[in-house]
């Protein structure tokens, strides 16, 4: 049985965007108060300025996190468990209602596309009292896939 070996692809931020943009399944990276880590599998979307983007409430530890320090990293899957995937680094900004009604139309348009009532999802987001998350990538891995070491190819 041939073995499948790791690969890495170095990639700008150009192709960073277009790896990211068919993918919506992510792990949110933030930084609790005591300097620990937590992860939180989210969907997730990229706006047309190039930031992810993820739908959340202002209430959640994510949310919280965020606001205070201003940064977040996300694990970008594919949706085969063995497919690419990428991490990224970036700054985050935490965006509450009425500012996110706007901000949560494109990320529902980055995800799903057209929606059929654009009044009724913006009033669904004002009654749910949904947040937006959003996170300008800094700094990221290279895409990678796993399998293993190229020393073990043959």
């Amino acid at each position: 049985m041939p073995r499948t070996i790791a690969t890495n692809t170095d990639v700008d931020r150009e192709q960073l965007l277009e790896f990211l943009r068919p993918r919506h399944k992510v792990v949110l990276i933030t930084t609790r108060q005591d300097g620990s880590v937590v992860g939180s599998p989210v969907s997730a979307g990229v706006d047309e300025q190039g930031r992810i983007v993820i739908a959340t409430y202002p209430e959640r530890a994510k949310a919280h996190n965020v606001a205070r320090t201003g940064t977040a990293s996300v694990v970008v899957l594919s949706d085969e468990f063995d497919g690419p995937w990428v991490h990224v680094d970036g700054e985050a900004e935490l965006i509450t209602l009425p500012e996110a009604v706007e901000p949560l139309v494109d990320y529902f348009r980055s995800i799903a596309g057209e929606h059929s009532d654009w009044a009724e999802y913006r009033q669904a987001m004002v009654d749910q009292g949904k947040a937006l998350i959003r996170v300008t990538p800094t700094r990221w891995s290279p895409v990678a896939t796993g399998g293993f070491p190229a020393r073990l190819a043959d």
